[in-house]
């Protein structure tokens, strides 16, 4: 599978739905499998953008390239820091971030998602998580043991000052679970009241080792490093929920 992951600078709406949707066609018409967008990606914060003008745009985007598959994650619908998958012009599926980050002010612009999700793409299984959800090691080994899923695809605005812990926790959750995980993080918040610099973008295998990239943007997944894993959880996790303390 060949991944795309953007490095999307967040400027002012109008000018952030312009810019995306070039991306988004750009890296299609490269022959990108997966193209993936950051959280908070089109109005960060602080700006306004109803879902009804987003939502058409996703449609016609995703139409236009049926080929590839769309995780724009993420924008506000509901009260919910949403993630929306798409192909071939139809919503796949959504997920509402669950762990909410409170130093952030998160808990004031949203509602906390109730429940886990996971979508199929082709012959992938991709488990969505949204930035502070990489701190709980729960949601993916869910992910993993119920779900199946192959990958990880963790979309965020993380800092760069802790562009190390980001990268160590995507590491970890590649590796205690034996599958890729792919983290796509906001490049950096250029408005004013809202200065940001975002965290890099990285890709581990199921060892845990980071793949390579000849752009910075452009990924390669290879389906058969899956089988390579030193433990497996789905073979050797052993359920238990009785805790002993002396």
């Amino acid at each position: 599978m060949r991944v795309h992951l953007s490095r999307f600078i967040c400027l002012e709406v109008a000018s952030n739905l312009i810019r995306f949707e070039l991306e988004a066609d750009h890296a299609a018409r490269n022959g990108a499998d997966l193209v993936v967008f950051p959280e908070a990606f089109l109005h960060g914060y602080t700006r306004e953008l109803p879902p009804q003008e987003v939502r058409p745009i996703f449609q016609r985007i995703s139409g236009d390239h049926p080929g590839a598959t769309f995780v724009f994650g993420s924008f506000t619908e509901d009260r919910r820091n949403r993630m929306t998958i798409w192909r071939g012009g139809k919503e796949l599926g959504h997920y509402d971030k669950v762990h909410l980050f409170a130093p952030h002010g998160e808990l004031e612009v949203w509602d906390p998602g109730n429940c886990y999700a996971a979508v199929k793409v082709q012959d992938w299984t991709l488990g969505l998580l949204t930035c502070s959800d990489i701190r709980f090691p729960e949601q993916a080994r869910t992910l993993r043991l119920q779900s199946q899923c192959d990958a990880l695809v963790a979309v965020a605005w993380w800092p760069w000052r802790r562009d190390h812990v980001w990268e160590t926790l995507l590491r970890a959750r590649a590796m205690e679970n034996g599958i890729y995980t792919l983290g796509c993080c906001v490049a950096a918040s250029e408005f004013p009241g809202e200065i940001f610099s975002g965290a890099g973008n990285h890709v581990f295998d199921p060892l845990g080792e980071p793949l390579h990239t000849a752009d910075d943007r452009t990924y390669h997944l290879d389906k058969d490093r899956l089988d390579d894993v030193l433990v497996d959880p789905l073979k050797t996790y052993v359920e238990i929920s009785r805790v002993e303390c002396f």
